[in-house]
């Protein structure tokens, strides 16, 4: 009789890895979660409140509601390990030792809630036999090894043989939105747009709700001047961004401000700007675009806080002159 033994997420913590790799620099150390909650029965529960409880140095708890068909979805949440309870009258459900990977959305396994001792129960992990086990942890070393390999050569600028060792991973997990979307970032670094576009569009077959792919596809077509496409694109990214209560990161908030910009959409544009500023108050730049958006629509009063505050945090800056030569015109 052969010794079983017990494995739990051993080769979704390595998918979790690889997002973590892969994550460009952002100025928060966030990600996102998605997943569903159904009862003792299977069926979707709707309403039902969804606590994520961090498990670290810091207390910081969040929450959300499920939808019509029990899915939910929290973006916004600093990286690391976090606990995951769900209640809807005296249903209860939990989920313990869930990763939050840095700048990607994950989805989490199915909560099934239900009357204590009656299925709603914290999640047990699954049993295996020892061969099962091995396999798997075989097949995790293999994606963290293949996931070094990328990253060393699209640091070497080899980008052809970084795209085959992500299309390896791809074997291993064929429906690996992050994957084709790391391809799309590679093909950028290439040049070749239109393959990039095609990488993203896959990832986001893929992964409808992962918030990069359409980021991305924005800036493809800004670069393109398809605006209407690249707004369309930045506002589907920053819905899903702010899904579950995040607001977005002020950087992917400005460039939709740009896109909108670039589109002649000004007040739009005024708005994402400004919301940027609040976002992250040393980002020069959206202080000044929110200048010149209250500037070109006739707002010249109160363009004066936002070019002054341009010049505070960047002195020297590229605007720098625009900015003080509007401010001198201003009463």
């Amino acid at each position: 009789m052969k010794r079983s033994t017990t494995v739990r997420g051993v080769v979704v913590g390595a998918v979790a890895m690889l997002l973590a790799a892969w994550a460009t620099t952002a100025s928060a150390q966030t990600g996102s979660l998605r997943g569903k909650v159904v009862d003792t029965n299977g069926k979707p529960v709707d309403q039902a409140e969804v606590t994520f409880d961090f498990v670290g140095d810091f207390n910081r708890q969040l929450k959300t509601l499920t939808d019509k068909n029990g899915e939910w979805i929290r973006a916004g949440m600093p990286t690391g390990q976090w606990k995951i309870t769900v209640k809807k009258f005296d249903m209860v459900g939990e989920l313990a030792g869930v990763r939050v990977p840095l700048n990607e959305m994950v989805r989490v396994a199915e909560i099934v809630i239900g009357k204590p001792g009656a299925g709603g129960a914290p999640a047990k992990p699954v049993s295996v036999s020892a061969d099962e086990a091995e396999r798997l942890k075989k097949r995790a070393a293999l994606l963290d090894k293949l996931s070094t390999e990328a990253n060393a050569a699209l640091e070497a600028g080899n980008y052809d043989d970084a795209i085959a060792k992500v299309e390896a991973i791809m074997k291993e997990i064929p429906t690996c939105a992050p994957c084709h979307a790391k391809i799309g970032d590679i093909y950028v670094k290439k040049g070749d747009l239109a393959a990039a576009e095609k990488a993203y569009l896959a990832a986001i077959a893929a992964d409808e709700k992962m918030p990069s792919p359409y980021g991305a596809l924005a800036t493809i077509y800004n670069q393109q001047k398809r605006f209407d496409d690249a707004v369309k694109m930045s506002t589907k990214a920053n819905e899903l961004i702010g899904a579950g209560g995040g607001a977005g990161d002020a950087n992917s908030v400005f460039n939709q401000g740009i896109i909108l910009w670039n589109s002649s959409k000004i007040p739009e544009a005024e708005i994402q700007f400004e919301m940027a500023t609040k976002l992250d108050p040393k980002l020069a730049e959206a202080h000044y675009w929110l200048g010149m958006a209250r500037v070109n629509q006739g707002k010249l009063p109160e363009a004066k806080a936002p070019f002054t505050e341009y010049l505070k945090l960047a002195p020297t800056g590229q605007y720098a002159d625009t900015a003080k030569a509007i401010l001198a015109t201003i009463k």
